[in-house]
């Protein structure tokens, strides 16, 4: 079976917690999220992400962002991928994982792509060891792997020896603005990032128990 990924993340790698978050300081959490759909079913997601245009009327020249969508229309697209989850049941999955930054050891802070890579790891490589093909599909302007391992072969690497799978995976880099699939990942890291970071859960409340959410450092 072959899947389509979207990753998307909230938050920063920044260390520096002497200041609020956006006064100065870096935020306290950090969330990577992703949508997982059947390939053959990846038309649908992003007809849902059409839907959220039409409803706040932004033109499609422009890219939805999580930070600038009112408090109603975080709780539609929620309430939308939880009936999207209700009509797909295995088809489509929500993967998220948060980070408690201020627990996170120094010598780690030292090199925090090792940290994302890592995250990712947790989060997906024993899911993605199920399937034949699997497709990344990754914003180009996401928070950039530096270490020595590029999160491709860090992620593939251990799909085929930590769980013994021939799984192929395909890491794609693109423009989240011409990606309806990353815009809906941005949408959902923003609601564990929200409830996280602000205390703002009510769309987290939402769509909470239709996801897998994982906690590291907490």
């Amino acid at each position: 079976m072959q899947i389509s990924v979207y990753l998307d993340e909230s938050g920063d790698l920044g260390w520096k917690f002497d200041a609020p978050y956006r006064y100065g300081g870096s935020s306290r959490y950090l969330t990577i999220a992703t949508i997982l759909i059947e390939h053959g079913k990846r038309h649908l997601l992003k007809r849902l992400m059409r839907d959220l245009y039409k409803k706040t009327k932004t033109p499609t020249t422009e890219e939805i962002k999580w930070a600038k969508l009112s408090q109603e229309n975080r709780c539609w697209i929620a309430e939308k991928l939880v009936q999207f989850k209700e009509k797909l049941g295995a088809d489509v999955q929500y993967f998220c994982i948060t980070v408690s930054k201020e627990k996170v050891r120094e010598h780690i802070r030292q090199d925090p792509n090792k940290l994302y890579n890592y995250m990712i790891k947790l989060l997906l490589a024993k899911e993605l060891s199920q399937y034949s093909d699997v497709f990344l599909n990754v914003d180009q302007r996401s928070i950039k792997i530096e270490s020595g391992k590029s999160l491709h072969d860090y992620l593939q690497t251990s799909i085929w020896f930590d769980f013994e799978s021939q799984t192929k995976l395909k890491t794609i880099s693109c423009d989240s603005k011409c990606n309806l699939g990353i815009q809906l990942a941005d949408i959902f890291s923003g609601i564990a990032q929200n409830h996280f970071e602000d205390s703002k859960s009510e769309p987290y409340k939402i769509l909470a128990l239709y996801a897998n959410i994982k906690r590291l450092y907490f």
